[in-house]
This record gives structure tokens, C-alpha cells and sequence, in this order.
């Protein structure tokens, strides 16, 4: 209950604290590579070039690397001509999985706060128990077959900067000048490695185009 209220925090902090409308050229924000070439994925619709490197479970930050077990991620680029501009939606962009037929709906980034994790984090150090030994088989101590306690969660203050810096690199909303770049999330559980095909599907102002990412 306490987790679910958490993450609900964290949720309702990156909907009030940073909406999609405040991050356009803030520092910290993904820059977009210097030509859709430095992408492995590149295609045109309409005068627009979209194009894609999938990232699996990381979230790379600018200030390193987050991962993600409950999402998948891609790094999208918009590029067009000097002084274009276009309105953008994560709504925009599927992703589909293993040819499956069914894509995956794009999600706002908020929504992968319950399963941010830094795995440069690492809990404090517990004070030692003053009763390490239980003399005379006595007491309510705990037995040698209890199950092992669960593993400590990073304070409320660690994970919505970890939040903070997912908002700052995910895909900009609203109208944009080109180029534009961030990152688009996907709901997707299983191993990377169990993915064998990958298609980025754009459906927006530009027009439709299909994306072969490799995996």
C-alpha cells in the first residue's frame, strides 16, 4: 500500500512539477544528434525525417544511466527543414513487438516512475544490531529458516529526481521546432533479448511511416 501510494506521488509530482510544455530547450534536455544518419534507423514521411535507436530497458539520462523493467525504450528524432516546426505527441508513435498484431501504445513518461531504478544506487548501511548472539536459545529473535527481508526502497527524494531527470530527456510535447529528440516509452516486461523484430510506427501531422529498429 505504502509502494502504490509512492508511486502515485511520484506520478502526480510529474504532472504538476513538470508538464511536457515547460521542457523545450531546458538545460539538460536530449539533444538530437547532428543528422538523422547518426541514428540506425531512419525514414522520411512527408518532409519530415524521423529516426530511432532502440535503448531496451535503459533510460539514459544526462546524468547517467537509469534502467526500467516494466518498459522499453526508443530515442526518437524529428528532423526538417531550416525554421520547421510541427506538433508533437508521444500519441503519436507504436511500437511493434515480434510482428505481433497489436502494437504497443506509447506512454507518457510519468508513468514509468513506480519501476525507475539507478543501478549506481546503493542503500545506507543498516547499524549493527547490538544482539548479534542469542544466548540460551531464548527470545523472540528470528529463526535461521525466516525468509531474508525484503530489500531497502530508495527514499521518496531519490526517486523523483530520478523522475526529474527521465522528464527532462523524454519526447517534448506540443509544437516544436526541428529538429526535436527524446525518448518514448513502451509497457513491455520480457528480456531485450527475447526481441527479434522491432517496428517504430509514427502516425501524425507529418503523415504515417514505418521504422525498422534493430532490437
Amino acid at each position: 500500500m505504502v509502494y502504490g501510494l509512492a508511486a502515485a506521488a511520484l506520478c502526480l509530482f510529474a504532472q504538476n512539477t513538470l508538464p511536457p510544455a515547460a521542457r523545450a530547450n531546458e538545460p539538460g534536455a536530449l539533444p538530437p544528434r547532428s543528422a538523422p544518419s547518426d541514428y540506425p534507423s531512419q525514414a522520411q514521411a512527408g518532409a519530415i525525417t524521423i529516426a530511432a535507436e532502440f535503448k531496451g530497458h535503459f533510460v539514459p539520462t544526462l546524468d547517467g544511466t537509469l534502467t526500467t523493467e516494466d518498459y522499453i525504450v526508443v530515442e526518437a528524432a524529428l528532423f526538417g527543414a531550416p525554421g520547421a516546426k510541427i506538433r508533437l505527441s508521444v500519441d503519436d508513435f507504436s511500437l511493434r513487438v515480434n510482428n505481433k498484431k497489436n502494437p504497443l501504445a506509447s506512454q507518457p513518461y510519468g508513468a514509468v516512475a513506480a519501476s525507475l531504478t539507478d543501478p549506481d544506487w546503493e542503500p545506507p548501511t543498516p547499524p549493527e544490531s547490538k544482539n548479534k548472539t542469542s544466548f540460551g536459545g531464548g527470545g523472540g529473535g528470528g529463526g535461521q529458516n525466516d525468509p531474508p527481508p525484503p530489500p531497502p526502497r530508495p527514499p521518496v527524494e531519490t526517486r523523483r529526481a530520478w523522475l526529474a531527470r527521465t522528464a527532462k530527456v523524454s519526447m517534448a510535447e506540443g509544437e516544436r521546432p526541428l529538429p526535436q529528440a527524446g525518448l518514448i516509452f513502451f509497457p513491455y516486461r520480457g528480456q531485450s533479448k527475447g526481441i527479434d523484430s522491432l517496428e517504430l510506427i509514427y502516425k501524425g501531422p507529418a503523415g504515417r511511416v514505418t521504422l525498422d529498429l534493430q532490437p
